[in-house]
């Protein structure tokens, strides 16, 4: 009788320790699918795209360009408060200034960053003068020193508008060949506001 009820309370034992052993396996088995499951999610995270931030060739004369043309655009501009009869004209000037001399000092930086070198200071490069640039010539840059009042107004505005449109130009070219996306950005809000201010000086023109 007692070799009976030993034997079986061995087999309840084992029995026992049977399903555990099972049911840890199928703990185990359970966890190393989840994890499995999981297990895209590191090396997708992992991979960010590497060309984020990358800049071109067309970048770089973007901002190797455009320096030198808002340049000349703020030495316009600068004359404008002694020698514009036009309060219009003055307000254009100064709204110019503030917009294209912030824009050289960020096109600068970019330069910098890429190992390229920044247009000096005065380099009004003749190749600058090409068709559709917009730049002006020395000749019409000293006459415009020598315009003041109406005169001025009138050559001012028509010479800006020549040169703005000359910036558009340039800045479709970079949105349609560039890759930096900051310059792609500026090149948008050189159209847009540049496009704006040739529409502000064609209606002052038609006026005067």
């Amino acid at each position: 009788m007692n070799k009976n009820l030993t034997r079986r309370t061995a087999l309840v034992a084992v029995a026992g320790a049977a399903s555990l052993v099972l049911a840890a396996c199928g703990w185990s088995d359970d966890t190393s699918a989840g994890h499995n499951g999981h297990s895209p999610s590191p090396s997708a995270s992992s991979s960010a795209p590497a060309s984020q931030g990358e800049h071109n060739t067309a970048d770089v004369a973007f901002a190797k360009e455009m320096i030198p043309h808002h340049r000349q655009a703020v030495e316009m501009a600068d004359l404008a408060p002694t020698r514009a009869e036009s309060a219009d004209v003055k307000k254009l000037a100064d709204e110019i200034k503030k917009a294209q001399d912030p824009e050289i000092k960020t096109l600068s930086g970019w330069l910098t960053s890429w190992g390229e070198e920044v247009p000096p200071e005065g380099a009004m490069d003749h190749s600058m003068h090409s068709a559709g640039s917009g730049m002006m010539t020395a000749e019409e840059i000293a006459n415009l020193e020598k315009a003041s009042g109406k005169a001025f107004d009138t050559a001012f505005m028509q010479l800006m508008i020549k040169h703005h449109e000359g910036a558009v130009t340039m800045a479709k070219t970079e949105k349609a060949d560039g890759s930096f996306p900051e310059a792609k950005t500026m090149a948008d809000a050189i159209i847009t506001s540049q496009t704006a201010e040739i529409a502000q000086m064609n209606a002052l023109l038609g006026k005067s």
